[in-house]
């Protein structure tokens, strides 16, 4: 690797290099302790020195340095791990640049020439690979050490390096920490101690940060039950995010392809950068934190004040930026923040070039004022070159009265703030079928009607509309601590819509896609799929007991909406517990909104919760289960198991608990759910049980527990509701409250937001990453232990065997997928399949596999050994192979008897395996995920495994001759290397002169008048297996060969000759030999440690 030449005096470094080749202006030298000699106590010294000092002259084993011979600095200019790479290094240097040294006159000027040429060299390789790293120098000089101690395959992507410790029980080791694409890598050099470590990301069960007495900060990574620490990392946060990200990534890649589509940015795994994880990470907290669709990235941010004219004052903060939103959140404790949509946006005015300052203003005759922003004429520009203002002719033609305007606004936002004019978001009128929120048209409500709770109502809405009247309404309304209390407090009926869609961000979504539903809903009309006879088995379980689901146009609705996100979104289709969520949204929003609510809560506010998997779910309630252990301590200690929670709690949140609360009641659930997110769900569901603490502690058992919970909420009332009893009555399911009093819900949320409102939303998300891993290797351990219990019926290994081999299978499906960007393995992995077919290899992966773990040397990845054997055990022939099929083959190769080892070699050379052409295996394109099942195909196919009968010997068919040369080929190829390698050829040959002599009689006994046939020899089939034998044989099998060929005399051309599988078997029986070479048992533990340490490997050959 050429170096940008760097400066050194070698006054005392002779001592750690020995030249190797030198002339009048290079030197090359090897490093000691390296290459011949190892070099002793010096090597130890200089291995150390290697591994904890940051250079790459001290890791590097060979170099090349640049003098001149009248002085007495040299310059390094280039480095190698192998003597080849430096020598060519060498032979480039002396081939192109030493005969153009000597045209110069000065030192000075030879020196210059060679610095302009290595550096011209280096610019010339970085400019595809490195031209994203922050400093390609010294990221060169890490990817060298990366390489040469790892030896992982060239493809593989290092994103950053840091120095740290790795603890070894209670001994730290320092070295070095690697994180690549796909692993986590470590090592360390100490006097003689080597400690080297990569792990997959996609083995991470747990990635945290954590402290102790010993360990003031480090990171903690636990794989497979080993617990593995780092520490003295001196930007650790820095390092947490990214290693967060990279696990993130990969376990989205791999295991949750749904979510991993949705990732462009990241689609490349041989583009990912440090700088690209840390752009990601960011944009993914600012999309979250502002409720902002999927496509925005974090562009720009400013630090600046904004001047907040319902307080009088300027609030500090930060200006965000992205492709279509300009968004500001303070940091001063207001909790103040803001979002305006660059469409509304009509002009960027800079009043005062002293303070830093520009206003924006937006429709509605707003306008907001930011002051001290440190780069705020690029921001200016960058805002107008969004809105496209700078490009518009009307807007250059009337700048002086828009900033007239502006102006006015500004001066009218100081000395009146109370007069500040509404801004009513504009909808476009929707082309849905339904207009109307179905509350309205079966419960409009009475204007005329003065009872305690309309009254109630009333003035819950006049609040709402001071609120409006000083914060502003609809998207570019500030959000504060007295909208959240607004909220607490609950949202009056009429504005319910409304808020909804402002506070989850669809009414951006909506106003961005104008005419998109009605498109949805006319394109998936008539479509018949598995989500929408779901769908329609569904329908009339929505809310079955509320007026507007037991007429035509309730149920009419639901289906629309449904069935236009299942043809939006097929990845996610239609789950249980959308229809619920669904038939509430219709209640308070128009049919239109309500879709749009849909694809904000199943695609950004609730992910990975609507699938097969539930992933997100499961994940939120591991978050619970942390939250419930750091504060209701005394139920942790009265319920050491939390799993109880769990189970419970999966339909609070499914349901954002409408499943388990009156329909009046749940509905302010919702209200705190679309503002603060998952966080209101975890804070009412603490709420819960600390209110049910005493009972939940003394109850004996499970089953006490959940009547309990299943009383209080049946309890739980909304005394402001203005709905009717019979809405009301609805969605309870017992009516029977005597035996609890009654909870305000309203009483509920407030004291759930006193108590827990410290959680952070950041922690939150924070312990959804964290427990996302956990989550998602418990379900696949599930999935490992579901087939092993399968395959256990069926094999001879153990248990722990079993798993080694599952492992190592699962890693094979992914290796073709770590540099890859589509890989066709993929494709085959999907969580909605059976146990078994989750996991399958195509013949590419397979032969690797089946090479590294086939009891013969011979079975290598190349031979068509492995193709054939693919092709036997691929028993409905899609072009894969499940672990099951996998295990049972290897089964019969290990453990099976001579009987069955010999009938699975004899079956290699029958069709399907032997006939089919030689470019490959049978593709079909077998219909997987979510589309219509084929249930008619699957119970057909599991009849016949029931009425699968055992196989005999005598069910085989005869082998023809092609087919039986090839298998004495065959035996010949998986005896070479055998210490008894002569001893079994001669056997082999002798079993197949006797099998021709005793055909040759049969065929004379049946034909006793034909002519005495001649003796000589068959060409056309003997010669090519003689060619293959001299080829593949040592020289010891030509007199088997040879006699083979000799015994053989007869005349194949008159008659087609064939062996049974009886005759075969009793002739090798006669061979003792052959016999003990079949019965040797295999060391399944060794075969299995040797595979695991030479799969990477051999990908990195390949």
């Amino acid at each position: 690797m050429w170096l940008k030449p760097d400066e050194m005096l070698l006054k005392n470094a002779f001592k750690l290099w020995v030249t190797e080749e030198d002339n009048e202006y290079f030197v090359l030298q090897r490093r000691r302790g390296y290459g011949e000699g190892g070099g002793g106590l010096t090597g130890l010294l200089v291995g150390t020195l290697d591994t904890v000092l940051d250079s790459t002259s001290k890791v590097a084993p060979y170099r090349i340095l640049h003098h001149t011979p009248d002085s007495q600095v040299y310059w390094s200019i280039a480095c190698g791990v192998t003597k080849e790479e430096i020598l060519q290094h060498w032979d480039w240097l002396q081939q192109n640049i030493m005969r153009t040294l000597s045209v110069f006159d000065s030192s000075e000027d030879i020196t210059s020439f060679v610095q302009g040429k290595i550096r011209g060299l280096i610019a010339e390789e970085g400019k595809t690979s490195l031209v994203l790293e922050e400093d390609p120098e010294k990221f060169r000089e890490a990817l060298l050490r990366f390489e040469k101690w790892f030896e992982l395959p060239p493809k593989e992507k290092l994103v950053t390096y840091y120095s740290c410790s790795y603890w070894r029980g209670k001994v730290p080791c320092q070295g070095w920490l690697y994180l690549s694409t796909n692993f986590l890598c470590f090592y360390s050099y100490l006097l003689g101690a080597e400690v080297k470590l990569i792990i997959s990301w996609d083995e991470i069960w747990r990635l945290e940060k954590t402290s102790n007495v010993i360990l003031t900060e480090s990171i903690h990574v636990l794989v497979h039950g080993e617990d593995h620490y780092f520490s003295m990392l001196l930007h650790l946060n820095e390092t947490f995010v990214i290693m967060e990200q990279l696990a993130d990534y990969s376990i989205k890649r791999l295991f949750d392809k749904e979510a991993f589509q949705r990732e462009p940015a990241l689609s490349d795994p041989l583009q990912i950068t440090k700088r690209g994880l840390e752009a990601h990470a960011k944009s993914e907290q600012f999309r979250t934190f502002f409720r902002l669709p999927k496509e925005e990235n974090l562009l720009e941010v400013h630090e600046s004040f904004l001047w907040v004219p319902f307080s009088h004052f300027n609030t500090l903060g930060k200006i965000c930026l992205s492709e279509n939103y300009l968004c500001f959140a303070s940091q001063d404790g207001s909790q103040c923040h803001v979002i305006i949509p660059m469409r509304e946006v009509i002009n960027v005015e800079k009043p005062d070039s002293s303070s830093r300052a520009l206003t924006v203003c937006v429709r509605g005759k707003r306008a907001l004022r930011f002051s001290e922003v440190r780069g705020y004429q690029r921001l200016a520009n960058s805002i107008r070159g969004r809105c496209g203002i700078s490009a518009s002719p009307q807007h250059s033609a009337s700048s002086e009265a828009i900033r007239g305007e502006c102006q006015s606004l500004i001066n009218h936002f100081e000395d009146n703030p109370e007069d500040v004019t509404l801004m009513v978001g504009q909808k476009d009128s929707s082309k849905a079928v339904s207009t109307e929120a179905l509350m309205t048209v079966f419960h409009p409500q009475d204007v005329e009607n003065l009872d305690p709770k309309m009254l109630k109502e009333k003035m819950k809405e006049q609040s709402w509309n001071i609120h409006f009247s000083e914060y502003g309404r609809g998207t570019s309304m500030f959000f504060t601590r007295k909208t959240r209390d607004l909220i607490v407090r609950g949202v009056p009926e009429a504005l319910r819509g409304e808020l909804w869609m402002l506070f989850s961000g669809a009414v951006n979504d909506m106003a961005t896609h104008p005419g998109y539903y009605t498109d949805l809903v006319e394109q998936s009309l008539g479509t018949s799929t598995l989500a929408t006879d779901e769908i329609e088995r569904d329908l009339h379980r929505s809310l079955p007991e509320h007026p507007a689901f037991q007429s035509d146009t309730g149920i009419s609705a639901l289906r629309r909406v449904l069935t236009a996100y299942a043809y939006r979104n097929p990845k996610i289709g239609y789950c249980q517990a959308m229809n619920i969520l669904t038939s509430v949204l219709l209640l308070y929003a128009k049919e239109e909104e309500a879709f749009w609510l849909l694809v904000a809560v199943c695609e950004r506010m609730l992910p990975d919760y609507f699938n097969r998997r539930i992933i997100g779910a499961l994940v939120d309630q591991a978050v619970f289960e942390d939250l419930i252990r750091e504060n209701l301590p005394q139920l942790v200690e009265h319920m050491t198991d939390l799993s109880f929670f769990s189970s419970v709690s999966l339909s609070w949140f499914l349901t954002l608990f409408i499943s388990v609360l009156p329909i009046e009641s749940a509905v302010n659930v919702v209200d705190c759910f679309f503002y603060d997110g998952i966080k209101a769900i975890l804070q009412l569901g603490l709420a819960v049980l600390d209110y049910n603490m005493g009972a939940l502690i003394s109850c004996q058992d499970d089953a006490e527990a959940v009547t309990i919970l299943n009383k209080f909420f049946d309890s739980v009332t909304n005394k402001d509701s203005p709905l009717p009893p019979t809405v009301q009555q609805a969605s309870v399911g017992n009516n029977d409250k005597a035996s609890h009093l009654n909870v305000d819900i309203s009483e509920l949320i407030r004291e759930a937001y006193e108590k827990y409102g410290n959680i952070r939303s950041e922690e939150v998300e924070s312990s959804r990453k964290r427990n996302k891993l956990h989550v998602i290797q418990t379900l696949e351990d599930t999935t490992k232990q579901n087939v092993i219990r399968v395959v256990t019926q069926e094999v001879r290994f153990s248990a722990s065997h079993l798993d080694g081999l599952y492992n190592l299978f699962k890693r094979q499906h992914f290796l073709s997928c770590y540099w890859t960007m589509k890989s066709p393995a993929l494709l085959h992995h999907d969580p909605s399949l059976a146990y078994l077919e989750q996991y399958q290899l195509g013949f590419q992966q397979f032969s690797v596999l089946f090479s590294l773990l086939a009891p013969w040397a011979f079975c290598n990845a190349k031979s068509t050994l492995s193709l054939w054997v693919f092709r036997l055990i691929d028993e409905n022939q899609d072009g894969l192979v499940n672990f099951k099929e996998f295990c049972c083959a290897l089964d019969t190769l290990y453990s099976g008897s001579f009987t069955n080892k010999l009938k699975f070699l004899f079956k290699l050379h029958l069709p399907p395996a032997f006939d089919l052409p030689e470019d490959g295996v049978i593709k079909k394109s077998p219909e997987r995920g979510r589309g219509k099942v084929d249930l008619q195909a699957y119970l057909k196919q599991w009849q016949n495994e029931i009425l699968k009968k055992e196989e005999t010997i005598k069910d085989l068919p005869r082998i023809n001759q092609t087919q039986f040369i090839q298998f004495s080929k065959t035996l010949y190829n998986i005896f070479h290397g055998d210490p008894e390698e002569e001893t079994l050829y001669r056997a082999v040959a002798h079993v197949t002169s006797l099998l021709l002599r005793m055909e040759e009689v049969g065929r004379r006994l049946q034909e006793p008048s034909s002519p005495t046939e001649s003796t000589k020899p068959a060409a056309a089939e003997e010669e090519e297996p003689s060619a293959e034998e001299a080829s593949t044989t040592p020289e010891s099998s030509d007199t088997s060969s040879s006699r083979y060929s000799q015994d053989a005399g007869c005349d194949l051309t008159e008659m087609e000759w064939s062996f049974s599988f009886e005759q075969v078997l009793a002739s090798l029986l006669n061979e003792p030999t052959i016999v003990s070479f079949f019965e040797r048992p295999v060391d399944v533990q060794t075969k299995l440690g040797q595979a695991r340490v030479a799969q990477l490997k051999l990908k990195a050959n390949k």
